[in-house]
C-alpha cells in the first residue's frame, strides 16, 4: 500500500490531479450506486405513501364533516317512511269505504305484490244517487290510508222526479304493508323468476 502511494506521490503533479479526480468520481459513483440509489428510492415510495395517506385522511375528514347532514337525512327518510306505512292499512279494509251506497258488485282480484306493500284491486259497480255518488269518492279522497279508483264508467242513468240515480263502475286499489314473511317471499320469487330468465 505505502509503495502505491509512494508510486502516486513520484509522480508529476497532472497525473497526481487526474488521479485524484478519478478517485473522487470512483467514490462518488460507489456511494451513489451503493447507498443513495437505493435510499432514493425508498423514500420516492414513502413520499408517495405520505400522499396517500394524506389523500385517505382528507377524505375521511370530508366525511366526517358530512355525517351530521346524512344522519339528519336519514332521520327524515325514516319519519317519512313512518308517515308512508302508516297510510298502507294492514289488512284488507276496502268493504268499509261502501257505507253511503248499494253496492251491486264488489269482486276483488288478484294482489299484486311490490317491494313492501301489496296492490290489492277491486272491481266495485255502485248504485245510488249522484249526490251520494260523488259523496262516496270524496270520503275516499279524504282517507288517510291510500286508495286509488280507477276506470270510472256510468251506467243505466234513471232520473225519477230531482233525483239523478246511476250505477257508477271502477277499480279500487287499495295497499297494504306486507309483514317480514311476506316481503322475504316476494324477495325470493323475485330470485327465482331472475334466475329463470337467464
Amino acid at each position: 500500500m505505502n509503495q502505491l502511494i509512494d508510486n502516486i506521490l513520484e509522480r508529476p503533479k497532472l497525473q497526481k490531479i487526474g488521479i485524484l479526480a478519478a478517485t473522487i468520481i470512483l467514490l462518488a459513483a460507489l456511494y451513489y450506486s451503493s447507498l443513495y440509489s437505493p435510499r432514493s428510492d425508498e423514500m420516492a415510495k414513502l413520499s408517495d405513501s405520505v400522499e396517500i395517506a394524506r389523500n385517505e385522511t382528507t377524505a375521511k375528514r370530508q366525511k366526517a364533516a358530512n355525517l351530521p347532514r346524512l344522519k339528519k337525512d336519514i332521520q327524515q327518510l325514516e319519519m317519512e317512511l313512518t308517515k308512508a306505512v302508516a297510510q298502507l292499512p294492514n289488512k284488507k279494509e276496502i268493504a268499509d269505504l261502501l257505507r253511503t251506497i248499494d253496492v251491486l258488485l264488489f269482486r276483488p282480484r288478484a294482489e299484486t305484490y311490490q317491494e313492501f306493500y301489496a296492490e290489492v284491486p277491486v272491481d266495485i259497480t255502485v248504485k245510488g244517487s249522484f249526490h251520494n255518488t260523488v259523496g262516496f269518492f270524496d270520503e275516499v279522497g279524504r282517507l288517510n290510508r291510500l286508495v286509488n279508483i280507477d276506470n270510472i264508467g256510468f251506467k243505466n242513468l234513471n232520473i225519477p222526479g230531482d233525483n239523478v240515480i246511476l250505477e257508477t263502475t271502477s277499480v279500487a286499489t287499495a295497499f297494504r304493508f306486507l309483514d317480514d314473511a311476506e316481503r322475504k317471499q316476494v324477495a325470493e320469487d323475485k330470485a327465482k323468476a331472475a334466475k329463470a330468465k337467464k
